[in-house]
């Protein structure tokens, strides 16, 4: 038929299409308060179609582009890969001047082209955990989601990645037709079906920019992580890991460079999100929760009495290393003292309350977990860890013989054993003590330009335990600043209600447990009454909670409630405070408490520097 008619052999030679892409700006991201934090920056990236490469002058254009010969080729090679008719990127993310005097020459390179995007300007140098990154998209997922393309952007943790979708705008389309010559002839059917590029959506955060900014200079040359929720809400009001970076590094043709220095630091972790991922033996504040259970179970009251006596208490049989000043402890003084015999004896007579030990322990884990602890939580955040609160399906796998009783699992009682939290499922912990038996899901984002947020963030979760046992716990918290362990950490004025925690930290060396550095933990919440922050911190390796990680929950808290810092004592003691000495001599070893293999040098390291410590502080203490 061609031969009689070569219509259609000119149609075919001549409906060749070119798509081109128009990327919209990705939507600005703000604190709660306005304030502007992320933005965007014009970039250029060069773009290849293999096939279409003629009479290049690879010299020029190497020595133009500030690259080798040797990459021009490996990266000639991946693109031709992918695909010789389809364009991909050469080299991402010029900037303007390397823009400028790559155009001025773009006629003499065929088979190349300017794409231009727009790339994250970062207006602070905190919060890179918070926002994450935007990154090129992998084959992989350009094979699951045909809306992206080789060369794409796309967030990459943080809510960068949650909000993709809003963040990322939508592309724009056009169509034009070339012909057998590769010559553009004009808009595909008049631009009948061209798109518009439209913005991605501006976000504000429930993030404080000032507090979460305070909270990351509090953390240089410490570990850990620090939450704050608004309790009323469950906004999240801080999220803090350290160490962490300055969010600009990971932009611009250094990206991938600083990006893998930060990947391969397997000691520091600056990609580690410890207030979300870490799970750490709670310690001492998980006493909040043994008392709460035991008032709710019916086995204590507030006059509930308990002996501790010579540094140690004795609980039917069990004894347990007490630092509390002994003697006839209530609820409000086991409280504030902090004291182990206490709750290790109420933690047994919930157990004990029951016949069969299986079910006692379900309806104690029962209780625990309505306070959003053992599971994911549902933030709108794209990482987290579930923590564990062991149930009687644990002690069957740990002692399947059976023969277990309350005595071999009372380290729950005071947060340690087989329990396990988060940095933000602590605060959360503290943010419904603080409204006295309900929280709402904690949650990063505040508002969505034209949209609602997801309405999950505003349901209520209450717990099991009822609200007028929530009045005695409080008391006891609140005295905590008063009497208790963190009486020189008041501020005057404010009244915090907090809880000191030091959780064990052991390595395994030759089938051994050796104890190393105590992490230092806190929570708390303020005011007393009409509470507006809750707050978790968690320091690894500080020691005691009242050293570390109590000092810095008061004057995030003071910074928050007051916009400036009355105790300069503390904040001058923080700022001072480093634990890179430390941390170098425990160098390389794992996450939280459970370390595998430790170097026997660097644990003898370790005992004389703990050693010597103490023998300072003793001679000055004397």
């Amino acid at each position: 038929m061609q031969v009689i008619n070569d219509t259609f052999k000119l149609k075919s030679e001549n409906n060749a299409i070119k798509i081109q892409y128009e990327y919209p700006e990705r939507g600005y991201i703000y604190d709660r308060n306005g304030k502007l934090l992320v933005a965007n920056q014009a970039s250029y990236d060069i773009m290849v179609i293999p096939r279409e490469i003629k009479n290049l002058d690879t010299l020029e254009f190497c020595q133009l582009l500030d690259i080798t010969k040797e990459e021009f080729i490996k990266k000639i090679e991946k693109a031709t890969v992918y695909s010789p008719r389809l364009p991909s990127v050469f080299l991402p993310q010029l900037n303007k001047s390397e823009y400028a005097a790559f155009q001025e020459k773009i006629r003499k390179f065929q088979g190349f082209y300017v794409q231009k995007r727009s790339l994250r300007d970062y207006e602070v140098d905190f919060g890179a955990n918070v926002f994450g990154s935007i990154t090129q998209v992998n084959e992989q997922i350009i094979k699951e989601n045909p809306y992206y393309k080789s060369g794409d952007l796309i967030g990459k943790q943080g809510v960068e990645q949650y909000y993709e979708e809003i963040l990322r705008g939508v592309k724009g389309v056009k169509y034009f037709q070339k012909d057998k010559y590769n010559r553009l002839i004009g808009s595909y059917k008049n631009g009948k079906y061209d798109t518009i590029a439209v913005q991605g959506e501006d976000i504000n955060l429930t993030i404080d920019a000032e507090i979460q900014r305070y909270g990351e200079q509090l953390m240089v040359n410490k570990r850990g992580g620090i939450v704050a929720i608004e309790p009323k809400t469950g906004e999240i009001l801080a999220l803090i890991t350290a160490p962490s970076y300055d969010p600009s590094i990971l932009v611009g043709r250094q990206r991938s460079k600083n990006y893998t220095l930060l990947y391969n630091d397997s000691i520091a972790k600056p990609l580690y999100d410890r207030g979300l991922l870490a799970e750490y033996p709670p310690g001492s504040p998980f006493k909040i929760l043994t008392g709460l259970v035991a008032l709710q179970e019916g086995v204590i009251d507030e006059q509930f009495t308990v002996f501790c006596r010579h540094g140690f208490s004795y609980a039917r049989g069990r004894f347990m290393r007490c630092h509390c000043h002994g003697g006839a402890l209530q609820l409000h003084r086991g409280i504030y003292e902090s004291c182990n015999a206490y709750f290790g004896t109420a933690y047994m007579k919930t157990i004990n309350k029951y016949v069969k030990p299986s079910y006692a322990v379900d309806v104690w884990s029962n209780h625990v977990k309505s306070f959003g602890l053992g599971q994911f939580m549902g933030y709108d955040l794209p990482t987290g860890r579930r923590g564990n609160i062991p149930s009687s399906k644990t002690y069957k796998r740990i002692y399947p013989n059976g023969g277990w009783r309350s005595t071999a699992i009372v380290s729950n009682a005071i947060g340690q054993g087989e329990v396990l939290m988060t940095p933000i499922q602590l605060a959360n912990m503290m943010a419904t003590v603080a409204n006295q038996g309900y929280y709402y899901t904690p949650h990063i984002i505040k508002k969505i330009k034209g949209e609602n947020i997801d309405p999950k963030f505003k349901v209520k979760h209450t717990t099991t335990i009822n609200k007028e046992y929530f009045t005695p716990i409080i008391n006891g918290l609140f005295d905590v600043y008063n009497l208790g362990t963190a009486r020189g950490l008041r501020v005057d004025g404010i009244d915090i209600c907090g809880k000191t925690g030091t959780a064990e930290n052991f390595a395994k060396i030759d089938g051994k447990r050796v104890k190393l550095e105590d992490h230092s933990i806190f929570v708390a919440f303020a005011p007393k009454d009409n509470p507006k922050i809750a707050i978790a911190v968690m320091v690894e390796n500080g020691g005691y909670g009242a050293t570390i990680a109590g000092p810095i929950a008061s004057l995030m808290i003071e910074k928050y409630l007051r916009k400036k810092i009355t105790r300069t004592d503390l904040e001058k003691r923080i700022l001072e405070r480093s634990l890179r000495d430390r941390y170098a001599i425990l160098g390389g070893m794992k996450e939280a408490n459970a370390i595998e293999s430790t170097p026997k040098d660097t644990i003898q390291k370790y005992k004389e520097t703990k050693t010597n410590t103490a023998t300072d502080t003793t001679k000055k203490s004397n």
